[in-house]
């Protein structure tokens, strides 16, 4: 069987999708962290399935990838690479509780709450970004469709231009790769 044609229609969606971008709302969102960063401001990133493979991802980035010369890159964690202690937070407390409780332990006010979520309605994703607004963080959303219930607690939220998750994951991604990119040249 030929996938060609399937796969040329994906391509050229998604490239329409690119095009339908708010990139002025992706600047503003690197200049909040490009002032985050001599404050020392940390910055904390969560998701849930595909979206905490991206929020692993783009933590990444931050840290090594927007390294320039001898400096650091920035202060970030991602909330849910420790499978130990979300499983410990899940089993005892709630899973929809593991990022607001993560957040109470580790934030502080001035840092930044980066939550990336397809359908915008995970209770951990909804109540983390809840708890971060409640303690003085700058809330960051990265989501689809509508944006769901999880925007009415970012302060900036980017929503992928589609309804197909597999589609937003890839926008996610192409998004902070490119901010990354445009990050480092600042820095």
């Amino acid at each position: 069987m030929d996938f060609t044609g399937d796969l040329q229609a994906y391509s050229n969606e998604l490239t329409e999708c690119l095009k339908r971008t708010d990139w002025s709302l992706l600047s503003a969102i690197g200049e909040k962290l490009l002032s985050s960063k001599p404050l020392g401001n940390r910055i904390w990133l969560f998701g849930n399935g595909g979206s905490a493979a991206t929020a692993s991802h783009v933590t990444n980035d931050l840290v090594k990838g927007c390294r320039v010369e001898d400096r650091v890159g920035f202060p970030a964690m991602c909330l849910n690479d420790s499978s130990t202690l979300l499983t410990c937070l899940a089993n005892d407390f709630s899973y929809a509780d593991v990022y607001s409780i993560l957040l109470a332990t580790y934030a502080a006010p001035g840092d930044i709450a980066i939550a990336f979520s397809g359908s915008g309605n995970s209770p951990n994703v909804v109540n983390g970004l809840a708890k971060a607004r409640e303690m003085g963080l700058t809330t960051i959303g990265f989501g689809g469709r509508d944006g769901g219930k999880m925007k009415q607690f970012c302060d900036f939220i980017l929503i992928a231009p589609t309804e197909s998750m597999e589609m937003l994951e890839d926008l996610h991604l192409i998004y902070w790769h490119n901010l990354v990119c445009a990050m480092r040249k600042a820095l």
